[in-house]
């Protein structure tokens, strides 16, 4: 598989990254069975993070054979250095290695910086060989642009895809800029956007930008192998579409990042706060069940309590966007009758 050099730290991995989040809902054996594959096809570089419950342990069981042709990053969502330390070692226990390659402060408030708590602890985890290189992830631009110009950190993780804004854009640039590696999420915006040629080719676009897709099925390893194999071109019927999808979902819209949760009445806000866009662009039938159904009635239940609202990155109204979700869920299932 093609390569390209991740910024500073001068760690060549494929331009197809694999993002572990999504074998958390596997089986062992199935999560063993599709790293494996993936391994075998070419692919060097795995993210996943502490917080993604067995994600770090699927890897440690399928590819600690193979460590040292492997780049893994994985973050902590620790607050202060004890629980830092803590997820570190946790970490390496779970992925069977002693040293992780870039380790990412997940998606943090503030962005740490030189002599902070958090910052420090990093730096001591670096100079004792446990890490290689500090990352940090986010979803907001200004925390981003902060990150990259510090000149402390050697990757960012943040959302980029093809319906992402100008702003979004610029960093990934600035971040080339900087020789900081740009590693992107989110390139199918939380499963909003079905055609992943067209994000694909989008991204393919910057040789700099390292997408990590998120792959829960051998199918849809199948696809990125075969994309990878054959890099799509963006024509011109590929960019109309663009221009259709940045039409339908621009501005103010879920991108399922579910810091939201938990919800205090169970709310799937990930989901219902999008029900409107996957109702007309992917297969409706898996949304009108009578599981679902109830789900959504659940918005009802909202209490108002803004925890969702004060953990929004993108500092959306999510009560306001679920009542309005759920008009329109309503007025679909009435239509369908």
């Amino acid at each position: 598989m093609k390569k390209t050099i991740l910024g500073k730290t001068n760690l060549h991995v494929t331009r197809v990254g694999f993002g572990v989040l999504p074998l958390q809902r596997v089986s062992m054996d199935e999560a063993t069975r599709i790293l494996n594959k993936a391994y075998e096809n070419g692919v060097n570089f795995y993210d996943t993070a502490r917080a993604y419950s067995d994600s770090e342990a699927k890897i440690g069981n399928a590819l600690s054979s193979v460590r040292k042709d492997i780049i893994i990053a994985t973050k902590t969502h620790s607050k202060d250095s004890k629980t830092f330390w803590e997820h570190l070692e946790t970490s390496l226990e779970m992925l069977k290695t002693d040293y992780i390659d870039i380790y990412q402060f997940h998606n943090p408030d503030s962005v740490p910086m030189e002599d902070d708590e958090l910052y420090n602890a990093m730096l001591e985890a670096k100079n004792k060989g446990y890490i290689r290189h500090i990352g940090i992830t986010n979803h907001s631009f200004e925390n981003g642009k902060k990150a990259v110009e510090s000149g402390l950190y050697e990757t960012l993780q943040y959302p980029l895809n093809h319906i992402s804004s100008k702003k979004d854009l610029e960093l990934a640039l600035l971040c080339k800029e900087n020789d900081v590696g740009f590693i992107a999420m989110k390139a199918l915006s939380g499963g909003l956007i079905t055609d992943a040629e067209i994000s694909f080719c989008y991204l393919w676009q910057y040789p700099h930008v390292v997408p990590i897709w998120g792959i829960q099925r051998e199918e849809e390893l199948d696809q990125f192998i075969e994309l990878e194999k054959n890099p799509p071109v963006l024509n011109k019927d590929r960019q109309k579409q663009i221009d259709i999808d940045k039409k339908e979902l621009s501005g103010s819209f879920c991108r399922a990042c579910g810091y939201c949760l938990p919800c205090p009445v169970d709310i799937p806000i990930p989901t219902a706060a999008r029900m409107k866009f996957l109702l007309r662009r992917a297969p409706y039938q898996n949304f009108i069940t009578d599981e679902w159904q109830k789900k959504m009635d659940r918005i009802n239940n909202c209490i108002e309590c803004n925890h969702c609202v004060n953990n929004c990155p993108y500092h959306l109204n999510t009560p306001e966007l679920l009542k309005e979700m759920l008009e329109d869920y309503t007025a679909f299932i009435n239509e369908l009758e």
